[in-house]
């Protein structure tokens, strides 16, 4: 299983971006994979092929009318079950005794 940390983005579409990171979150919330969104990126969690394969098709998306893309990625590879996407966060809200802000 990985978690699979992405950002992705236009470099040469102006200031607001927000209609081509739709078309990334679109491609994500369909593939099926457990995700997050965040202010930065998106998480998803799965094995690593399906996972890398939703990357491929949010360029592929992202390419059709943008000239200059940039994406950034970060694996974190774990033997395991899946549920480590809520399990991390789960954890830490254990330790410091209080829920976080999400």
């Amino acid at each position: 299983m990985v978690l699979l940390d992405f950002s992705i983005f236009p470099l040469d579409k102006g200031e607001s971006l927000s209609a081509y990171v739709a078309r990334a979150v679109d491609i994500v919330d369909r593939s099926g994979l457990s995700y997050r969104c965040h202010a930065m990126g998106t998480t998803i969690e799965g094995e690593m092929e399906p996972a890398l394969d939703v990357v491929r098709r949010c360029l592929a998306a992202m390419t059709a009318d943008c000239d200059r893309v940039e994406c950034s990625i970060k694996i974190d590879y774990r033997k395991g079950p899946p549920g480590r996407l809520a399990g991390k966060v789960a954890s830490l809200e254990q330790k410091l005794g209080r829920p976080l802000r999400h």
